[in-house]
C-alpha cells in the first residue's frame, strides 16, 4: 500500500553513517559525545545513537528527558533551566530512574533546584548534579561569562546539588554575529570555555565536564584541549542548512520530506500538499550568513525553487526553460530536503524508515508536541 504524502522519508544507510561519522570525530578527539535528541526526539534514534558510542544525550525539555527514561536511556543531560515547582517534582523523581544533569544559569534557579531535592528527601534521591550555562555570545539563556565565576561560587556552595560542569551553547557564531568560518567558531568557543573552567578550578571548585559544540563546530570545538565533551544534534540527518556551511553534502542527507503535485495552475507554477505545517519556517530565505534561496532542495530536478508556502500549500516556482521542471505533472511525487530539520521533524507523528531493500517501518516521533 503506498504511503499517503506528506511525509519525512529518512534513509537507514544514511543515518547510520552519519551517527557513526560524528562517533568518529568524537572518539578521535578524545572527548565524550552527548548528542542533542532534539533533532529526532525518538528514543530508538537515540539509543541507536548510545550503541555507537554517545556517552549519553541531551535534551532541551523535561518531557523529552521523561519519554527517552521510560524508553531506557539512563544518562541524560537537561540543558535548560526548570524552575516551576511542577516540573522540579517530576524532575526530581526522575533524578531517582537515571543519571540525570541539570543546567542551571541563576543563584535563584539552583536554589529552587535544591530545595526540591532537599523537600523530596536525600535519603531517597542523591544529590541533584548540575552544570553552569554560560552565555558565550547567544543572548538567551546562560550566565554572563564574566559572572560566571562567582555563580559558580554560590551554586558550589549549596548543599543539596552538586556543580559537575560548565556547557554553552553559541553554534556558527564569532563576535555575536553569524559566520561561515566554523573552525574559529568552534574553536574560540571551546578555549573560552577552558579558559573560564580553569579559572573556577584554580578558585577551588572541582569541575568535570566542560561540554560545548554543535553540529556545524563540533569537531573544531571538540579540538581544543580541556573541552570534554560535544553536543551535536542536526547531525544524525543533515539539512540544506548544514550543506550550506560546508559540514556535510547531499550524500549526507538522510531526511527529506516526500510530497504529491495537487496542481499546476500556470506554466511557471506548481502547487505540493505541503506548506508551513510540514516544513519548518524558521530559517527565512535570504538570512544570513547561509542566504538559501527558498524553503528546501527539490532532489533531482533542476530550475525548481520552493519559494512560498501556507499552512497546507507549497508554491514551487519553475523555469519554463529548464526540461525537468516542465515535465512535472499533477499527481507526480516529488522529495524535498527542508532548510532546518528540527523543527521539521517536530511538525510529524512519525518518520518512516527505509532499509536498503525498500522495506520500510514507521518511527513514531514520541517526544513531540509534549508539555514542558
Amino acid at each position: 500500500m503506498e504511503l499517503e504524502t506528506p511525509y519525512i522519508r529518512v534513509d537507514s544507510d544514511r543515518l547510520e553513517r552519519n551517527i557513526r561519522k560524528m562517533a568518529d570525530v568524537a572518539a578521535c578527539a578524545g572527548v565524550k559525545l552527548r548528542p542533542h535528541v532534539k533533532t529526532h526526539k525518538i528514543p530508538a534514534i537515540a539509543l541507536q545513537q548510545i550503541r555507537a558510542g554517545a556517552a549519553g544525550i541531551t535534551v532541551a525539555k523535561l518531557s523529552e528527558a521523561e519519554v527517552m527514561a521510560e524508553h531506557g536511556v539512563k544518562d541524560i543531560f537537561l540543558a535548560l533551566p526548570v524552575v516551576s515547582p511542577s516540573k522540579l517534582r517530576r524532575l526530581v523523581r526522575l533524578a531517582e530512574q537515571v543519571r540525570l544533569v541539570v543546567g542551571v544559569d541563576s543563584a535563584e534557579g539552583a536554589r529552587l533546584l535544591a530545595a526540591a531535592a532537599r523537600g523530596a528527601g536525600l535519603e531517597r534521591v542523591r544529590k541533584i548534579e548540575v552544570r553552569l550555562e554560560v552565555d558565550t555570545g547567544m543572548r538567551r539563556t546562560g550566565v554572563r561569562y564574566e559572572q560566571a565565576l562567582e555563580l559558580a561560587r554560590r551554586v558550589a556552595d549549596m548543599p543539596d546539588i552538586r556543580l559537575s560542569g560548565l556547557y554553552t551553547y553559541r553554534g556558527a557564531m564569532v563576535g555575536g554575529r553569524p559566520t561561515l568560518d566554523l573552525r574559529q567558531a568552534g574553536v574560540d568557543e571551546g578555549r573560552q570555555m577552558v579558559e573560564l573552567a580553569e579559572r573556577i578550578r584554580a578558585a577551588g571548585i572541582p569541575l568535570e565536564d566542560v561540554s560545548v559544540g554543535s553540529t556545524p563546530t563540533a569537531a573544531y570545538a571538540a579540538s581544543v584541549p580541556g573541552v570534554t565533551e560535544i553536543r551535536p544534534g542536526t547531525y544524525v540527518f543533515q539539512d540544506r542548512m548544514q550543506a550550506r556551511y560546508g559540514v556535510c553534502g547531499p550524500e549526507d542527507w538522510a531526511a527529506s520530506i516526500c510530497v504529491t503535485v495537487i496542481s499546476r495552475p500556470a506554466e511557471d507554477l506548481a502547487v505540493i500538499d505541503g506548506g508551513s505545517k510540514t516544513f519548518a519556517t524558521d530559517i527565512q530565505p535570504g538570512t544570513e550568513p547561509l542566504q538559501l534561496a527558498g524553503y528546501g532542495h527539490v532532489l533531482g530536478l533542476e530550475g525548481v525553487q520552493f519559494e512560498r508556502l501556507s499552512e497546507e500549500h507549497g508554491m514551487l516556482r519553475l523555469d519554463p526553460a529548464a526540461a525537468e521542471s516542465a515535465k512535472l505533472r499533477i499527481g507526480q511525487r516529488l522529495h524535498i530536503v527542508p532548510n532546518h530539520i528540527c523543527s521539521t521533524i517536530n511538525l510529524h507523528n512519525q518518520v518512516i524508515l527505509f532499509a536498503p531493500d525498500g522495506s520500510y517501518e514507521k518511527l513514531p516521533v514520541l517526544a513531540r508536541g509534549m508539555l514542558q
